[in-house]
This record gives structure tokens, sequence and C-alpha cells, in this order.
């Protein structure tokens, strides 16, 4: 695509090993005196860098940027690349790209839906569109590394860890779109599966041209599938096709150190259920009525 464009090709990537494609492709693009965002690893912990020809200028460590909660969620680290990477191309000074990164979060009010965690009551919320299998891949290998520890603190000094051990369940209510290929539906169950203790499976409002329940029957399909092929966490799985009725129920069945995650269509509707269970459990509202609106995802 560089060949067709006229501004300058800026690369960013996740690989940190030689022989690794991405890592490989920098070394050359940057040797021939191009441009960089990728990661290094140092004694304090995971270092965003930009490599410009020979030079190597640093930019943030991973586990202070609070959109990656402390460096779990690789997939919003790979997003922080890409924006420093634009941002850069754009014209913009290190100086406001460090501090862009250091002050962006993944609250409802400036990402809805996009990977939203809320207190309910010592139970962790994570509110998350999750609608396509790559999405779930990330999200599993993100709640994998949210379970190893009982709290995600963004400004913890060190890389990420991973953990054999977990604390409190993970329980999913989990939904893809109708339209998504049934080989997808059933992909999206499986690595569900290998990850939460216990799943919820709903459907979307819109079907996409679906009867009802047959979208959620093929996610538990998948479900099942993996559960026999072994590697499976879950243990529990149950159809609740409407969403809130999913999300209260999962809510309901969460104890103090859990983690829920919902997988939704209605972003601005789940938080609102979130909410309302917290506020039934003692909590303080987390918005002021007019502020809860959100663009469809």
């Amino acid at each position: 695509m560089g060949r067709h464009c006229a501004g300058r090709v800026v690369l960013f990537s996740m690989s940190t090993k030689k022989g690794e494609d991405g890592f490989d492709r920098v070394d050359g693009h940057t040797g021939r005196g191009g441009a960089a965002f990728c990661l290094e690893s140092t004694p304090e912990g995971e270092l965003v860098v930009l490599k410009l020809g020979p030079r190597t200028m640093p930019v943030l460590y991973t586990h202070l940027m609070p959109s990656t909660f402390g460096g779990k969620a690789r997939m919003n680290v790979a997003n922080a690349l890409a924006a420093a990477a634009a941002a850069w191309a754009a014209g913009a000074h290190l100086h406001d790209i460090r501090q862009g990164l250091r002050t962006f979060t993944t609250s409802f009010f400036q990402a809805p839906g996009r990977l939203n965690l809320i207190d309910v009551a010592g139970v962790r919320v994570v509110i998350d569109y999750c609608h396509n299998v790559d999405g779930m891949r990330q999200l599993a290998d993100f709640v994998d590394r949210m379970m190893a520890e009982p709290q995600t603190r963004a400004g913890r000094i060190g890389p990420p860890g991973r953990s054999n051990g977990r604390v409190g369940r993970a329980i999913g209510v989990i939904g893809i779109p109708g339209d998504r290929r049934d080989d997808d539906q059933r992909e999206y169950g499986a690595i569900a599966a290998k990850t939460f203790d216990e799943l919820i499976i709903r459907e979307d409002k819109n079907l996409r041209g679906r009867a009802p329940g047959v979208t959620a029957s093929n996610v538990a399909e998948g479900v099942r599938g993996a559960r026999g092929n072994g590697g499976v966490r879950t243990t529990k799985t149950e159809k609740i096709l409407e969403e809130l009725t999913a999300v209260r129920t999962a809510l309901r069945r969460a104890s103090p150190g859990d983690l829920v995650v919902m997988c939704v269509d209605d972003a601005v509707g789940v938080y609102r259920a979130a909410m309302a269970a917290g506020s039934s459990r003692g909590n303080t509202a987390f918005a002021d009525p007019g502020e809860l609106e959100a663009p469809e995802g």
C-alpha cells in the first residue's frame, strides 16, 4: 500500500524477537531510515519506543497507560502503538503523544462499550462490544491475565505477569451478531469456553436474518464441541436470549472477587443495569442521569 501513498510510511509492531515477521520488517524498515513504534523489554517494564533510522527514543511504559490495565489488555497495547504512530506521522510531538497515552482511559465516558471496567460491590464488571472471533480471542487473553490477580492497578511497577492460579470466577455474558458465519459463531463459543468458568449466551435485538435462538444455539454448540476436545474451563452454560435479563442474572450470581464480562449489544442499557445493581448493593451512582448516551456498536 505504501507504494500508492504520497505520505511517509510509519510501521508499528508488537514483535520483540529477531526472526518474528513484525520484528524483521521493522528492523529492515528502520535500517533504511524509516520510522516505527514498537516494544522493548527493560528491567523496569515493557517500553514503547520510536525507532527512527539508527535512533531509538523512549515513549512510555505500557503499564503506565490506563487503557492497557497494567499491560494486560494486549489489544490496547497494539492500539496505543498504532495511535502513537498515526499521531507522530501527523506531526504531533512525542511529549504530546506521551501525555495522550498516559491520560486516555477506557472509562464508559471516554470509550463507551470498549473495555469499560467498573466495580459493583466488589465484583469487577467489564463491558465490551466484542462481536467477532478475533475480538473474543483478544478478550479471552485479557480475562486470563486479569484473573491472575484480584485487582488491576494501571500504575504498578513492572511488566504484566501471568499466573496459573486464579482469584474468583470469570462469568461471561456473550453474544455474536446473527450475520456471522455458523462456523464463526461456533468458534466464538469455543474460545469463550476455554476462559470463562460460567457462560450465559444472549442474542442481539437485531437478529440479522436469523430465527430467534439459532445464533445462541450455534455458540452453545461451539462450547460443547470445545468441551469434548478438552482444555475447557466452563462448567455451566445457559442460554438467556434477552440481553438485560442475561446481564442481571450474571450480576446476581457474582460474588465479590469475581469478574463479570459482558459482551454487549446495548452498551448504555447494560451500563444502566450495572449501575442499578450497584445501587441495590449500596454503591453510589457511577453517572448523572443525563450522561448515558453512546453510539450503537
